[in-house]
């Protein structure tokens, strides 16, 4: 679980995060979805790392900044929300290796821009 994001669930803060890689996920009507891998993410207000990686669906706001590099940095607003991750179908089995629990994600960013590497 994401402890230091628990503290802030609800709020709508400034984050810092270095670009990885792209990849994508299955969508809902089974096309893939692209989406963006951030590391090292970063509360900018207090300096404090919150997550060691997070992976957002590839927006319009993402789009925008263009083609990223690896190690770029990357600043946006995101609110802190909370949701259910692990396995909740009928395989025993499977829910045992995987139980259902609570975690932390950054949803909805906004305000997204690149820095270039974030050793700049």
């Amino acid at each position: 679980m994401r402890k230091k994001l628990r503290v802030r669930d609800g709020q709508r803060t400034r984050f810092e995060g270095t670009f990885v890689r792209y990849g994508t996920k299955p969508g809902y009507t089974g096309y893939p979805q692209p989406t963006i891998l951030l590391k090292n993410i970063v509360e900018l207000e207090s300096g404090q790392a919150v997550a060691d990686h997070l992976w957002f669906n590839k927006t319009k706001g993402f789009t925008d900044i263009g083609e990223l590099a690896e190690g770029d940095a990357v600043e946006f607003d995101a609110r802190v929300k909370e949701y259910a991750k692990g396995y909740r179908g009928r395989d025993i089995l499977k829910e045992i290796e995987n139980p259902p629990r609570l975690d932390y994600k950054l949803s909805h960013p906004t305000k997204i821009t690149r820095r270039g590497a974030a050793d700049d």
